[in-house]
């Protein structure tokens, strides 16, 4: 099981891309755009290579699929294989489900089977790929089961390397990551908490009135290298923010060794850093020493 004293962080933000059957979670052309834009090495880990990964770093990370099958026609990492590899990795990997909200009722239970059969934590949304609001009522019957069960929402917000530089983008529109749709799904839904994943570039003011506001929102600041971080995120996560403020990766397309070395040279309190590395993630999570 998971020894909190031994780790030295929890990477609350990594993807699963590929299937031990071989299927990935993107076309070819997203996958590709996703891969250039990030410079990402080692593209498609499995997830034994990537439970492996961190523990030789001495990390737990949170590791989810993105399920847009609908709007993509790209079936998703099945949810129950990261599960399956939680199980057989427990000391590493803590996992989560990627949920397609236009599969209505079948997400729905998809939901219930992941928390009640497979101990699934918390639930990953990504407007932009899933091309949907938050804050649309289609979505509305899955957050009432993530909140049934005790679980978290993450929603990636601000702009995506996904289809970065294909034509047109690849069809992906960024205006379904702003995190005020997301202040909607806080208000309606006081009892689930949530991820607002990413530093929400253009959107970076919204997310921090959103955390501030709503106290059940967290941010994650995965997918950029910490020297990229705006001023204002920085000074937010040193104060006002600093127990809702998470280490995130976006591991495989960035990776925890890029982004704890440039973090490191961030004017962050000494105080503050451990709770953004580990402590914060824990207590959300609920993760105690067994």
């Amino acid at each position: 099981m998971l020894n909190l004293d031994e780790l030295v962080a929890i990477d609350v933000h990594t993807h699963a891309e590929v299937s031990a059957k071989g299927g990935t979670s993107l076309s070819a052309e997203l996958d590709s755009a996703a891969g250039a834009y990030f410079k990402a090495e080692h593209r498609h880990p499995t997830l034994p290579e990537i439970a492996a990964h961190y523990r030789e770093r001495k990390m737990a990370c949170v590791v989810f699929t993105v399920d847009a099958e609908s709007a993509t026609g790209t079936p998703p990492v099945p949810n129950e294989e990261i599960a399956e590899a939680a199980q057989q990795n427990p000391d590493v990997i803590i996992p989560f489900a990627g949920v397609d909200p236009y599969k209505g009722k079948a997400a729905v239970r998809q939901i219930r089977r992941m928390a009640e059969e497979f101990g699934v934590r918390g639930f990953k949304f990504h407007p932009s790929v899933q091309a949907f609001h938050p804050n649309d009522r289609l979505a509305y019957p899955l957050y009432e089961a993530i909140e049934d069960a005790d679980a978290i929402a993450v929603f990636h917000t601000g702009q995506t390397g996904i289809g970065a530089g294909a034509p047109g983008g690849g069809g992906i529109r960024l205006k379904y990551s702003n995190p005020m749709d997301v202040d909607d799904v806080a208000a309606d839904f006081p009892g689930m908490r949530i991820i607002l994943a990413h530093p929400s570039f253009p959107w970076q003011d919204e997310a921090l009135a959103v955390a501030t506001h709503k106290p059940q929102v967290y941010i994650d600041l995965s997918g950029w290298s910490p020297k990229y971080f705006p001023p204002q995120l920085v000074q937010y996560a040193n104060s006002l923010l600093q127990d809702k403020v998470l280490f995130g990766s976006d591991y495989p397309l960035l990776s925890p060794d890029r982004w704890l070395a440039d973090f490191a040279k961030l004017p962050i309190k000494d105080s503050v850093r451990p709770k953004i590395l580990k402590e914060n993630a824990a207590t959300l999570l609920g993760l105690t020493n067994r």
